[in-house]
């Protein structure tokens, strides 16, 4: 088998111009499938994050009182924080899987079609 050829073969691929409709098409398709998720996914992370942070804060008294009640409230709010951060990624596999689910179909068909020719 020779490697340098398919290399070769891939390199140029990478090159040439993309300017068919259905290749863009099929580009949009697969962006469209995994934005929700990829969009939810951040959104969770910076928010959980900020929330651990708080909690952090609360916890050690850099923020608040100082108090017994800041301490409780900084340990719930860390612990929430925690629990967002946990459940992140399984719930960005779920809907990324959801997503690919959804569009499956077109985007198989559509590569049938490019590959076809």
């Amino acid at each position: 088998m020779n490697t340098d050829k398919i290399y070769a073969e891939q390199l140029a691929n990478e090159y040439t111009p993309k300017d068919t409709s259905k290749v863009v098409a099929l580009k949009k398709l697969d962006a469209k499938a995994k934005r929700p998720a990829t969009i939810f996914t951040y959104t969770l992370g910076i928010i959980s994050a900020l929330i651990l942070g708080i909690g952090m804060c609360l916890t050690m008294g850099q923020i608040g009182d100082s108090s017994t009640v800041s301490f409780i409230i900084g340990i719930i709010l860390g612990v929430i924080g925690i629990i967002g951060i946990s459940v992140n990624y399984p719930i960005y596999k779920k809907m990324l899987a959801k997503g690919k689910q959804k569009y499956a179909f077109e985007i198989v068909q559509l590569a049938k079609e490019i590959s076809d020719k």
